[in-house]
């Protein structure tokens, strides 16, 4: 089976000279890959040519004339720039030309372009953000909305629970994943109305419910799977990023401070070395924008090529395994239950699927 990767080239804030070796890099590792590179074709070339790369028979060049820069509003992604390599890389994906789109342009131009183009899968109103942030477990939790959705309804929470869940399981090979629901405590009275609602639904639902639970929990790795609203998990995963920062930050000033301390450096690079791959940010590198009739992946804009294959690779694990068609799977049988549920109405007693449920 050949997975065909949509690569928008111009994207991010170092455009070719990161999504190019990238993409020729996962190429070599992966010989069932190949990669649609989009964008303009003056820019993509000496790349390609650089990287002794311009005859590959397994990189196809599809040209587009405009670029999203990082600072263009959505409207501006929508209306004005049709030919940007961001929207032809996802219309890639739309006429079955690919099976995933990685870019790490403008997040607020990628989601409104990806929605607009592929639409929402049946049974979901709103699309979500969603990423792996490393744990104490040695695997990661996978978090979402992180930013797409900045308030959000109950159901919308329920249907975010459901996607990621679809999504883990088949990409990290968990049959049924836990699901926590972000909470500022683990009482299940603690929370806005929003949230206790939400609570109440995932409690009812077939998900794998734990409760609810606190910002510590993502890197406890109580749950494989955290829940919340767009606002929050932006704030959360920004904040994360920043103190992994600073701590990183930290260490080298404290390590540089003398010779004495250098010295010790030396000593405790075996241990740094280690510590450093276990956190190493490229690994996690690419949000999954779940929820759509296609698979599109967002990088970090500032991502290296290093970080960017990461990317490519989670686009490439998502539709060699089949996430779309698990998703719509999964919405469509709860949709067949409903509907069944809904039949038997007449018959059975008012409380008999509070009972069954209870039991």
């Amino acid at each position: 089976m050949t997975i065909k990767l949509a690569i928008d080239c111009m994207g991010g804030d170092h455009g070719v000279s990161v999504t190019v070796p990238a993409a020729i890099s996962f190429l070599a590792a992966h010989e069932d890959a190949e990669m649609v590179l989009v964008g303009r074709p003056d820019a993509i070339e000496p790349q390609l040519r650089k990287l002794h790369a311009q005859n590959h028979p397994r990189v196809t060049v599809v040209a587009a004339t405009e670029v999203i820069t990082m600072d263009d509003p959505v409207e501006v992604a929508l209306r004005k720039k049709k030919d940007s390599s961001m929207r032809v890389a996802v219309t890639q994906v739309k006429e079955g030309r690919a099976d995933a789109c990685i870019s790490a342009g403008n997040t607020g131009a990628l989601m409104a372009v990806s929605r607009y183009v592929l639409k929402t899968l049946e049974g979901i109103e709103r699309p979500a953000i969603a990423t792996t942030i490393p744990n104490e477990q040695g695997w990661g939790t996978t978090v979402l909305d992180l930013g797409a959705n900045a308030d959000c309804e109950p159901e919308h929470l329920l249907q975010f629970a459901r996607m990621a869940e679809a999504m883990v399981a088949v990409v990290d090979h968990k049959e049924h994943p836990t699901v926590g629901l972000l909470n500022i405590g683990e009482e299940v009275i603690k929370g806005n109305e929003v949230v206790k609602r939400a609570g109440e639904l995932l409690r009812a639902s077939e998900l794998n419910f734990y409760g609810n639970v606190e910002g510590n929990d993502i890197f406890k790795g109580t749950t494989d799977i955290v829940v919340c609203d767009g606002f929050v998990g932006n704030v959360a995963l920004k904040s994360t990023e920043g103190l992994a920062k600073m701590i990183g930050s930290m260490i080298k000033e404290e390590f540089t401070r003398s010779w004495f301390t250098k010295l010790l450096a030396g000593i405790a690079m075996p241990v740094l070395t280690r510590l450093a791959r276990r956190l190493d940010p490229a690994r996690y590198n690419g949000a999954s924008l779940l929820g759509l009739r296609g698979l599109v992946i967002k990088s970090h804009g500032s991502a290296d090529a290093h970080s960017f294959e990461w990317a490519i690779k989670r686009g490439y694990d998502a539709a060699r395994n089949g996430v779309i068609a698990r998703i719509s799977q999964a919405f469509a049988n709860k949709t067949s239950t409903a509907g069944t549920a809904s039949a038997g109405q007449e018959t059975d007693p008012p409380d008999a699927g509070r009972s069954a449920h209870a039991a």
